[in-house]
């Protein structure tokens, strides 16, 4: 079978339920069978391409799972002990998996200096380390664009360049990752409100929720989303333990993932890994709700830059420029 009869690309759009032929039966499965009916009934169109390679069999209970907002604590401890039980089984580690909620009067923004930043991808790889990205087939959050000074072209940016000799002289580097829209594409596409806004500004997904159709990539403006078409594979040594269930828990194959800005850190007073490693102190995080914080210094004081501002994302990701 080719890679893209795999990936579902060129597999035949379902027309009926009937066309739907998951075996066993999984939460997506019966999800799709449901849009599809939904669909059928109303005469709407059927875009959705069925993976069956990447459906598992779900146990009773994790078919029957409420959706993260309808998850009393007593249930949500339930669910993330089998999780615990899974990774024990699946990867022969402990991990220390915990659902942190928001912390009330926060709301995370974060701020890069364009001038400062030197193109040295070691916040890509503190990144993967610390949220449990496949490494086989590798998965990034993170893309460092380096671009031509005095242009803004990101048609013509470079992300495969050589690392060893940055900064190239005449070049500027501009990191991108998931800007946590307040307006975001990405929720609003997704047919079954597996992924949303959190309180905190934070864009989450639930892995047990989520059926994999890809509709927040095709959406996502910055290129933010990615998708596991294969079984993830971490070597065991280095798995982070320290897991958040909305965050940087081992994701299943055929879900889409995306940064959080470190959720399981940042909700226990942590700075996000990417931050906490820049050698150039070029990534400004914080809370804008605070008086006083770096982050709301930056934006009254600085010029400020955002991504295709034109599509009223309303990031909370920003650029900025020193005067």
């Amino acid at each position: 079978m080719s890679d893209e009869s795999k990936d579902g690309k060129n597999q035949k759009e379902p027309q009926s339920l009937e066309d739907i032929t998951y075996a066993p039966l999984t939460r997506r499965s019966f999800l799709k069978a449901g849009l599809v009916a939904t669909a059928l009934t109303t005469g709407g169109a059927v875009t959705l391409s069925p993976i069956k390679e990447l459906d598992q069999p779900l146990s009773l209970d994790e078919f029957l799972q409420q959706h993260y907002e309808e998850l009393t604590p007593q249930k949500m401890e339930k669910i993330i002990s089998r999780i615990k039980m899974e990774i024990k089984r699946e990867h022969k580690i402990d991990a220390d998996l915990r659902d942190t909620k928001p912390i009330p009067g926060v709301q995370f923004a974060y701020a890069l200096n364009i001038g400062r930043c030197i193109g040295c991808r070691r916040c890509v790889y503190a990144c993967m380390n610390e949220n449990n990205q496949s490494r086989d087939p590798e998965i990034q959050y993170i893309r460092v664009l380096e671009m031509e000074k005095g242009s803004m072209n990101f048609e013509t940016s470079n992300h495969y360049y050589d690392p060893e000799t940055v900064p190239e002289k005449g070049k500027f580097y501009m990191p991108v990752q998931c800007h946590q829209c307040d307006n975001a594409p990405c929720v609003k596409a997704c047919p079954i409100k597996a992924t949303w806004q959190e309180p905190d500004g934070i864009v989450v997904v639930d892995y047990n929720w989520c059926i994999g159709c890809r509709y927040c990539l095709a959406a996502c403006p910055y290129w933010a989303r990615r998708f596991n078409f294969a079984k993830p594979k971490i070597p065991k040594k280095d798995i982070n333990p320290k897991m958040g269930y909305l965050g940087n828990r081992i994701r299943p194959r055929g879900v889409a993932e995306k940064c959080t800005f470190c959720i399981q850190r940042t909700r226990n007073g942590m700075l996000p890994a990417c931050a906490e490693v820049c050698p150039t102190g070029s990534r400004i995080f914080g809370n804008i709700l605070e008086k006083g914080n770096p982050i709301n210094y930056i934006l009254e004081n600085k010029r400020v830059y955002v991504m295709k501002e034109e599509l009223q994302t309303f990031p909370r990701f920003y650029y900025f420029f020193e005067k």
